[in-house]
């Protein structure tokens, strides 16, 4: 029990650190980091972080992986949830998309690809990111296709497709909301998503 409970401990400190190392990327950004910011970020020791986590390597790719594991998570419940084929599209869709341009994980994952240019371990998880998005879409494209709501050649291609469209979009948006909203760039996201899937974009609601 005694074993059980400092593992325990273990597991809840790590946690409390990847999250506070979380929020002073998002402030400083992932190259401008320093353990000694996240460490004065919650009053603790930088001994005690290198504790936990060797590096700073280490521990932004921590963080990273666990912010990937629930995202990736919740995009497989959205894919595989209840509903019409048209209804998960439109909740994958909607997922995706950033809520505002200070939507707290698109700004991580845009700064993560420009440290993926130089870090092998980062380059990983954009990848793995970007696998689970892809599958989502691929999953619900195919399901609507076997069940005769969509008309839908090649699911994984037309989830490329529209991952591609929107990574752009999407990018455009962050930096420069002045020149696309948010509503447009669903209705982006819904006409491109409708031609792939062979309906109309009037089919979402």
């Amino acid at each position: 029990m005694r074993s059980t409970s400092r593992a325990e401990q273990a597991d809840q400190r790590r946690a409390e650190l990847l999250e506070a190392t979380r929020k002073v990327v998002l402030e400083r950004g992932l190259a401008h980091t320093r353990i000694a910011d996240i460490a004065k970020s919650i009053n603790v020791s930088g001994g005690l972080i290198h504790y936990h986590f060797a590096t700073k390597e280490e521990l932004i790719t921590a963080m990273l992986r666990a912010t990937l594991d629930i995202e990736g998570a919740r995009l497989a419940e959205l894919a595989a949830g209840p509903g019409s084929a048209i209804d998960r599209l439109d909740r994958v869709l909607r997922y995706y998309i950033p809520e505002s341009r200070s939507d707290q994980s698109w700004l991580l994952w845009i700064d993560a690809w420009n440290t993926a240019l130089r870090e092998p371990t980062v380059s990983e998880i954009m990848l793995d990111l970007e696998s689970a998005w892809l599958a989502a879409l691929t999953q619900v494209l195919a399901e609507g296709t076997e069940s005769g709501e969509f008309s839908c050649a090649d699911p994984a291609a037309s989830a490329e497709r529209i991952d591609a469209m929107l990574d752009g979009l999407i990018i455009r948006y962050t930096l420069h909301p002045e020149v696309l909203t948010r509503a447009r760039l669903l209705d982006h996201a819904h006409t491109a998503a409708a031609r792939e899937a062979g309906i109309e974009p009037t089919a979402f609601t």
